[in-house]
């Protein structure tokens, strides 16, 4: 990019990207009730590298529909098999680490469950619904997986009211055979248009997605994934720094510095998104309040990004 520093090419870290390890008593805690309540965390289970200050500060990203995906994307850490029986009761335990840890907006993520009729929808609104019943001043944010050959799935799980709909497309159209396999750039923003047009009159959910940088994407290509997101009314963006979680996963391209994350978020303001998060150690679910509240500020101040009759062209 002509406007910032010089690429970084893949290699050892550079020191924009070292984190501080923090274990103290709000991290002891809140791993302790997660054990206990035998519940899992995108955290622990995709090796985020934010763990230590969002656990430091009473927070985390739940994971549902067990520990165990169905895909095997070139750059995800969980494992990936035959996934266990759903838990029935995973919803009421869920709702009560969100009272646990007096959340007012809280971040639930699922695995791809391919095995199942319909993907899991029924069980991500039962967990909607219990948190809400039980946290009701909190702000539920889901963030799903793109619920191949399901017909309808929001239509079982947005009526439960989520403050926030996600759904990651995670990288340019041209990487998906081999950054996403088994999943298609056309389904997930087809997923994400089905919840722009659901939405009713209250003006929710906001409508979020997150891309990583590193994997061999250019300047142009992600250029043109955001015009065709925010076309198609997306109003939260998330950008951040795709990295390795194994050898056995996609090597990093390059390293973006920081610069590079600063002037993408400004072109990507200028397509019309609400709210745009960029930068090296930025992931869907980081600081997702400040996400939801400032998309939020901006709707009230501006109106609708659009008619939402009219996204499905």
């Amino acid at each position: 990019m002509s406007d910032c520093a010089a690429p970084v090419p893949s290699g050892p870290k550079p020191p924009w990207l070292r984190i501080r390890l923090d274990t103290g008593s709000n991290y002891r805690m809140v791993r302790g009730m997660i054990e206990g309540l035998k519940l899992h965390t995108v955290c622990q289970e995709a090796r985020c590298p934010n763990i230590y200050e969002c656990w430091g500060d009473r927070t985390a990203t739940f994971m549902i529909l067990g520990d165990v995906c169905t895909r095997r994307c070139g750059f995800c850490a969980v494992a990936t098999g035959r996934p266990r029986a759903v838990d029935p009761e995973e919803p009421e335990r869920l709702a009560e680490a969100i009272e646990h840890l007096a959340l007012e907006h809280a971040v639930i993520t699922m695995v791809d469950r391919d095995d199942l009729p319909d993907g899991g929808a029924a069980h991500v609104a039962a967990v909607i619904h219990a948190a809400r019943r039980r946290n009701p001043s909190c702000g539920v944010e889901i963030l799903t997986s793109d619920f191949r050959g399901v017909p309808r799935p929001l239509d079982v799980i947005l009526p439960e009211g989520p403050v926030t709909f996600s759904h990651n497309v995670e990288t340019v159209p041209r990487l998906y055979p081999t950054v996403r396999q088994g999943s298609t750039f056309g389904r997930s923003l087809g997923l994400l248009r089905d919840a722009l047009l659901w939405r009713r009159s209250a003006q929710r959910p906001l409508v979020k997605t997150g891309l990583m940088v590193g994997l061999g994407e250019t300047r142009d290509e992600l250029l043109e994934t955001f015009s065709r997101l925010a076309g198609a009314g997306v109003e939260i963006l998330t950008l951040g720094q795709y990295l390795r979680p194994s050898l056995a996963h996609l090597p990093v391209a390059r390293y973006y510095h920081p610069d590079e994350f600063r002037a993408l978020r400004v072109e990507a303001l200028r397509l019309g998104f609400r709210h745009v998060e960029a930068g090296p150690l930025v992931r869907s679910s980081y600081h997702a309040r400040r996400h939801t509240e400032s998309a939020v500020s901006s709707v009230q101040a501006a109106g609708p990004v659009l008619d939402s009759t009219a996204v499905a062209t």
